[in-house]
């Protein structure tokens, strides 16, 4: 059944009911990035007294609303990105990984709920900050760790790096290092799809600062105009680069944005997975019925810096540890072990399986050859023997 457009900010709960939320920043003050920003992720609540102590946390579901083997997959693909993502940073530390490199930790629910709720044959597409998408989507930790190594084996042959995993295999159409650069070629992604009545879609991400681009909005007239099936999706975690979106933008409730082009956009608690699955899965199901295209705001947050170079002074400690109250693993594990849908032991041998995973992809890209000098020359045009001009 065809959704219609969500004016209203979810509340801090799984419930469905939907709840008025005032602007992020007032008007007549001027936000710095050096004091506590008003909460990305979870609007404030509707009482006074409520609001004055805060955003609430995320709580456990009362019920859980997904089976056992859900929660399961969601923990370990989840600790898999966690564990990939902390061993990357400890490895650009040494040098080991070099370059630029935009860590995923504390975002992982953005991926894992909407694994859950797609299918195989849909394409993903994203911006730099590309690690855990391909990992969810099954690509081996080996072929990634070896791309960062800048390795033969890595998914782009080593040519990529961080900035740019691909693996057609798994339908992940790549890491994009143009801010915004792949929100119109997601469009064309679902456009092809729409052509050959695959009955697929793309879910394209992109970071908060690229709502600023003008190729969003050109790729969100022709998404709409067409009825692409397409999920635009931005991922919000409260800071363009080092810039918060209150300094960026005079609209800080990004999803109204698709609003102006009649576009079906509501903002989702993308700290919690059940929200995150359970908003893609109403976009997947207008995409597939024709209806075409929907704009979702996962507000989350991220741990690290923008990347490994940024020592994320504009923030708070407080802030951080207020987000970090709220992580999306340990939420779900937390109804794991409550629900008696596992027990520590469980979970632990689940831990001890993505070390080992993860240790393995280390060993396997040290160990792996760099490319040869010929490879400048393959994968640039499908024509096999281009004649290029060599000294």
């Amino acid at each position: 059944m065809a959704e219609t457009k969500v004016k209203a900010a979810p509340k801090a709960s799984n419930s469905t009911n939907k709840s008025s939320a005032p602007k992020a920043a007032p008007k007549g003050k001027a936000a710095t990035d050096t004091v506590k920003q008003p909460d990305p992720v979870l609007p404030p609540a509707n009482s006074e007294a409520a609001a004055a102590t805060g955003a609430p946390k995320a709580t456990t579901p009362a019920q859980p609303e997904f089976p056992k083997e859900t929660y399961l997959q969601w923990y370990e693909q989840m600790q898999l990105m966690r564990k990939f993502e902390e061993k990357a940073g400890q490895l650009y530390g040494q040098q080991k990984i070099k370059g630029f490199c935009h860590l995923y930790i504390g975002q992982e629910a953005c991926v894992a709920g909407a694994v859950s709720a797609l299918t195989k044959g849909d394409k993903w597409i994203t911006a730099y900050r590309d690690h855990a998408h391909p990992l969810a989507l099954g690509t081996s930790p080996n072929a990634i760790m070896a791309e960062l190594f800048a390795k033969a084996t890595g998914c782009s042959k080593g040519k990529g790096g961080s900035m740019h995993i691909f693996d057609k295999e798994v339908n992940f159409i790549g890491g994009h290092g143009i801010v915004g650069g792949q929100v119109p070629l997601g469009a064309g992604i679902a456009f092809a799809e729409k052509y050959n009545k695959t009955g697929n879609l793309c879910i394209c991400y992109m970071g908060d600062g690229a709502v600023r681009q003008g190729a969003l909005h050109e790729a969100f007239n022709m998404a709409m105009l067409w009825k692409l099936p397409v999920i635009f999706v931005v991922e919000n975690n409260g800071y363009a680069m080092g810039t918060s979106v209150q300094r960026t933008s005079n609209v800080t409730e990004l999803y109204t944005l698709g609003e102006g082009y009649d576009m079906p956009s509501e903002p989702v608690n993308a700290m919690n997975v059940e929200d995150v699955h359970n908003a893609v899965a109403r976009a997947a199901e207008r995409a597939r019925a024709g209806e075409g295209p929907t704009f979702l705001e996962f507000k989350t947050y991220r741990y690290k810096g923008h990347s490994m170079s940024d020592p994320a002074k504009y923030r708070t400690k407080e802030e951080l540890e207020d987000y970090r109250s709220r992580d999306s693993i340990e939420a779900v594990r937390h109804t794991i072990l409550t629900h008696n849908m596992g027990t520590e032991e469980e979970l632990t041998a689940i831990d001890e399986k993505i070390k080992a995973q993860v240790q393995e992809s280390v060993e396997f890209a040290e160990n792996s050859p760099y490319p040869t000098a010929d490879e400048l020359y393959k994968d640039v045009y499908v024509q096999q023997d281009y004649p290029y001009i060599r000294d």
